[in-house]
C-alpha cells in the first residue's frame, strides 16, 4: 500500500509557531556564543582546567561575568523548553492541550531559572 504525503488536511498554524521557532534558532546561536565563552574561562584559560571552588567563586562575583553566566542560564532553558514544546507540538494535539504544554512548559522554565539564580545565590555569598 502507497501512502500518501498530503498535507492539505492538516490544519492551519498561526504565526506563534513562526515565532517559536525564531527564538530557538535565536537561542541556539546564543548558546554557541555562551558556551564558547564559558568554555574558555572556566576551562581553557584556567591553570589545570578547571576552577576550584574559592576560584567560582571569585569568577562569579565578577561585575561582568554574573550576568553573562545568568544570561546562559536563561537561553539554555529557554533553548530546551523550546524545543520540548517542539517536539510534543509534532503530535498533532488538540489547541487546548498545546495551550496547557506551553503553560506547563512555562512554569518548569521559571522555576528552573528561579532554582538556577538562588543557587548562584547562594554559591556567590
Amino acid at each position: 500500500m502507497e501512502r500518501s504525503l498530503d498535507f492539505t488536511e492538516t490544519r492551519p498554524r498561526t504565526g506563534v509557531g513562526s515565532w517559536s521557532w525564531i527564538w530557538q534558532a535565536v537561542t541556539g546561536l546564543g548558546i554557541i556564543f555562551l558556551v564558547g565563552l564559558h568554555m574558555i574561562a572556566h576551562h581553557f584559560v584556567v591553570e589545570g582546567g578547571l576552577r576550584n571552588f574559592a576560584q567560582v567563586q571569585a569568577y562569579l562575583r565578577h561585575p561582568v561575568i554574573l550576568p553573562l553566566e545568568v544570561l546562559f542560564l536563561i537561553v539554555v532553558t529557554a533553548h530546551a523548553l523550546l524545543g520540548v514544546r517542539a517536539i510534543l507540538f509534532d503530535l498533532g494535539l488538540s489547541d487546548q492541550t498545546e495551550k496547557r504544554i506551553t503553560q506547563a512548559l512555562t512554569v518548569v522554565g521559571v522555576l528552573t531559572i528561579g532554582y538556577g539564580l538562588w543557587l548562584t545565590w547562594v554559591v556567590i555569598r
